[in-house]
């Protein structure tokens, strides 16, 4: 179950953080699910460089859709997310 919990909310974050950086319409939902993992990840790292400890369900949310803002940003600087 745990599994599933993760591709879930990592396909929410995923979603939001495409939102947010305007590659909604060029993530599908596959892409969402890997966005999201992978830039919760990146958040937590980045996040425990700086000394911040997420404590809390709004506080890892935060992180983990920072995290993948931040991989979608580095993505497109690579031009994995071009303009169209």
């Amino acid at each position: 179950m745990g599994l599933i919990a993760t591709l879930i909310i990592g396909g929410i974050v995923g979603w939001l953080a495409s939102l947010v950086m305007k590659t909604d319409a060029r993530m599908g939902l596959v892409a969402n699910v890997v966005v999201g993992v992978v830039g919760s990840m990146l958040g937590y790292w980045v996040a425990g460089l700086l000394g911040f400890v997420a404590v809390g369900g709004i506080a890892r949310f935060l992180v983990a859709l920072g995290g993948a803002v931040l991989l979608i940003f580095i993505l497109g600087k690579l031009g994995i997310f071009g303009k169209r």
